[in-house]
């Protein structure tokens, strides 16, 4: 009930028209109470002297005097009132009330007949009043002036479907006169049906969107714990294979150090035969050196005739040192020539990307531009006697020293400049070159971290890979492996990559497109295209494929 009253002495204390506390109050001979200057300002207006609430007349206009004990009263009701909490002023995201004075309050809700906002305190009249009954109150909005027609400043309640757009019912009678309009209300129930057929496609949309989500989860889940099993069992198998080989080079060795055994068996006992018969020799030899100082000639010739003959031993046959056991060393590099031959031949077999998904490669035209890139050069890698231009597209080798700044990607030893863009997905790209030659390549931005003494060259590692143009021949190097490519020379190459398919693929560009050399592999960083200049005023240039 306390509550109930306060109420009432609000509303009783407000001028109904500004609805915010009377300020030099002043009575109507009705009796009816207003601000001095609001109801000045609304009889100076109409040049009418009525009241606006019951609309009674008064002739002469009447003299207004500020009514003391009633601006006392509505000062006392200012000093009761509670000061409302600070999470209902107005911030400044926040809408404020267009009728409070002073440090205004949060607005409640936006009335589009009055286009103003309202705080709740100065929103009551809307409730109680039967003036206000049919304005429409919305959510608090700033962009109230939007429904007001900027030529007419009339509200916008018609719309135009000829020329799509909210009018206010005189545009309706002249610039759109004839027009096929109808009132802003009925297009939105109209609108509305649309919206709701809208919202169904969205969600059914949303619901199918979830579906392929829920089945790339699953997919992803599939693929997760296909690769574990494939890693287990790759691993097992690897193992195995490992023993094997531990078990047949074990064998082996056995089989070595048992003949190793055997043959120095044979010729220690032959040695000790010799040593025997060395032996043997010596004594003989003794004997007859003995025989040899005998003075009496009968004796001399009776002991040399009962000398029992010499016999003459077999020949000793000893292997050319390095043939012993050449057979053996030969067999062991049999074995392991054909399994290098079988990993390197059969691995491309191994493939780390499902099938299913892996996209076709491109054939026609109008099928490469799809995937073009727009490739520039990064000024951090270039060699310091490579120029950059046109936007850094174009690369040309001069003698002139340039002055680029030290960075740690630079390439200092080798004519070559890498892309500023990391290439993965599916990319397309074409390069112009003059001059002696150049060599196309992709590569990772680790490549600068390859093992060697040198500073990297494209190719010649196994972090880049490229096609050598020069010499009116083609060559790839992957890896300081050098594999010639035959094709048509033109002075254009076309550069066609499938990361995640691990797919790089050449093509000679003229009037058509000719596959030059194609690899399947497996990229385990993203990469960047890269350009080396064979010689001096040699250029490359990326193309603008349009």
């Amino acid at each position: 009930m306390a509550q109930k009253g306060v109420e009432l002495d609000q509303e009783t204390f407000s001028c109904s028209i500004c609805l915010d506390h009377l300020k030099d109050p002043v009575s109507l001979p009705c009796g009816h109470s207003y601000c001095m200057n609001c109801i000045k300002g609304f009889w100076d207006e109409r040049r009418i002297y009525s009241c606006p609430q019951c609309r009674q007349s008064f002739t002469p206009r009447p003299v207004l005097l500020k009514n003391t004990m009633l601006a006392a009263l509505v000062e006392q009701l200012k000093k009761t009132e509670a000061a409302p909490a600070d999470l209902c002023y107005a911030g400044d995201e926040d809408v404020a009330c267009d009728f409070c004075s002073g440090r205004k309050l949060k607005a409640a809700k936006s009335c589009l007949q009055c286009l103003a906002s309202y705080c709740e305190r100065h929103l009551q009249p809307h409730y109680r009043s039967d003036t206000f009954k049919k304005h429409q109150l919305v959510e608090p909005s700033e962009r109230l002036r939007d429904n007001i027609c900027s030529r007419h400043d009339e509200a916008m309640k018609m719309f135009c479907r000829t020329d799509q757009q909210c009018i206010c019912y005189l545009c309706s009678v002249e610039e759109h006169k004839g027009h096929d309009t109808v009132s802003a209300a009925a297009e939105r129930d109209e609108k509305q049906s649309e919206l709701e057929g809208s919202r169904l496609n969205v969600q059914q949309r949303i619901q199918d969107r979830q579906k392929d989500v829920k089945l790339l989860q699953q997919e992803v889940e599939d693929i997760n714990a296909s690769a574990d099993k494939a890693v287990e069992d790759s691993e097992r198998i690897f193992t195995q294979l490992i023993r094997l080989l531990e078990k047949r080079r074990s064998d082996v060795k056995q089989q070595l150090r048992s003949q190793q055994q055997t043959e120095v068996s044979r010729v220690r006992e032959l040695e000790e035969e010799l040593q025997q018969e060395i032996s043997e020799l010596q004594r003989r030899d003794a004997e007859l050196e003995q025989l040899s100082h005998t003075d009496h000639h009968t004796q001399f010739l009776l002991s040399y005739a009962s000398l029992p003959a010499l016999t003459r031993s077999a020949s000793v046959h000893i292997r050319p040192r390095r043939r012993r056991f050449e057979d053996v060393t030969a067999a062991v590099s049999k074995i392991r020539d054909k399994l290098q031959d079988v990993l390197r031949d059969t691995w491309t077999n191994v493939s780390l990307t499902p099938t299913e998904v892996t996209q076709p490669e491109p054939k026609t035209r109008t099928e490469f531009p799809r995937y073009s890139r727009q490739i520039t050069l990064d000024p951090n890698t270039a060699y310091r006697y490579l120029k950059l231009s046109d936007g850094d597209r174009k690369v040309t080798r001069i003698r002139k020293l340039q002055s680029y700044s030290d960075h740690p990607d630079r390439f200092t030893v080798w004519p070559q400049v890498l892309s500023r863009e990391t290439l993965t997905g599916r990319c397309y790209w074409e390069v112009e070159w003059g001059g002696t030659g150049v060599f196309v390549a992709v590569a990772y931005k680790s490549i600068s971290e390859a093992e060697g003494t040198l500073e990297p060259l494209f190719g010649q590692n196994d972090k880049s890979w490229g096609l050598y143009c020069v010499n009116n021949s083609y060559n790839f190097w992957y890896n300081n492996v050098e594999t010639p490519v035959s094709g048509p020379w033109t002075a254009r190459v076309g550069v066609y990559l499938d990361h995640s398919a691990g797919v790089l693929s050449f093509y000679s560009v003229s009037d058509t497109r000719t596959l030059l050399h194609r690899i399947q592999t497996i990229f385990t960083q993203p990469l960047h295209a890269g350009l080396y200049l064979y010689c001096y005023d040699a250029s490359a240039e990326f193309c603008c494929l349009g």
